[in-house]
């Protein structure tokens, strides 16, 4: 059995590859110590015995211990579990490609047909999502989230290009021109219509980043692993930005468990 570990901010990941067939887990970031392997794999209750390989990537752990009971621990760089992640999700061979891991904050990596390069990232993501509903709306469960930004509208905040003019350039009328910005005057707006706001912002911010280093690396595509695209709102806000730079945002099946993934397939590969 291979076993690969994802350190995330929020959470960690797990997938385990007994003979081709693959097993997620997904547990809350706990503190970090030289045990944390072990108490992980009580959690997800998988037999240590059975274990051949093992993978980590993500927070602190390129200062686990080499071995763990004898098994040698592979240290995963970041930057390649997500490019690698994102040729597993989405079956890539060696065409240039630009990947976006959306987590706690949200990173971007570009492959070259040669090496995974980082192309930076921002300190927006999901943390800034369950931040900003936790102070303003006193709700940080993600899931609640969602479903209050479901229910609310966004303009009922958000100023849009035609509440002040009609059209410029490639820009439309119901593109957003300021986040919150009806905020300023008098208004008594409902949680549901904050936590549009707040969704749609996060997702806006995300998107304009990824065209804006699709176009640098001039590709037509993002392709996109991490846990916050689950989110609808924030998935469509990503996308509206993206289309005003003809910009395709790709999104499968199992892209949350990304980075994790690309640290199994490091284990496949080496």
């Amino acid at each position: 059995m291979k076993v690969a570990v994802d350190f995330g901010i929020s959470n960690t990941d797990i997938v385990t590859c007994d003979e081709s067939q693959k097993k997620f887990f997904s547990i809350p970031t706990k503190d970090f110590n030289n045990n944390i392997l072990e108490k992980i794999f009580n959690v997800i209750k998988i037999d240590v015995n059975k274990i051949e390989k093992i993978a980590v990537t993500g927070g602190k752990s390129s200062s686990l211990p080499d071995k763990f009971k004898n098994i040698d621990v592979n240290k995963v760089n970041e930057i390649d579990a997500i490019g690698l992640g994102t040729i597993e999700i989405y079956g890539l061979l060696d065409e240039p490609f630009v990947s976006v891991s959306t987590g706690t904050g949200t990173a971007c990596v570009h492959f070259d047909s040669e090496k995974f390069n980082h192309l930076g990232g921002i300190s927006v993501g999901g943390g800034t999502l369950q931040g900003l509903s936790k102070l303003i709306n006193n709700e940080s469960n993600p899931d609640v989230i969602e479903n209050m930004a479901l229910m609310g509208d966004k303009n009922h905040l958000d100023i849009l290009i035609g509440d002040v003019v009609n059209e410029i350039g490639s820009l439309y009328p119901d593109v957003t021109a300021s986040n919150f910005a009806k905020a300023r005057n008098d208004i008594d707006p409902s949680p549901e219509d904050i936590s549009a706001s707040i969704s749609n912002m996060v997702g806006e911010v995300i998107g304009t980043i990824s065209y804006l280093n699709a176009m640098i690396c001039g590709l037509d595509k993002v392709y996109f692993v991490g846990r916050v695209t689950l989110n609808s709102t924030i998935k469509k806000g990503i996308e509206d930005r993206l289309s005003l730079a003809n910009v395709k945002g790709i999104f499968e099946e199992n892209r949350e468990y990304g980075n994790v993934l690309g640290a199994l397939k490091f284990l496949e590969t080496k």
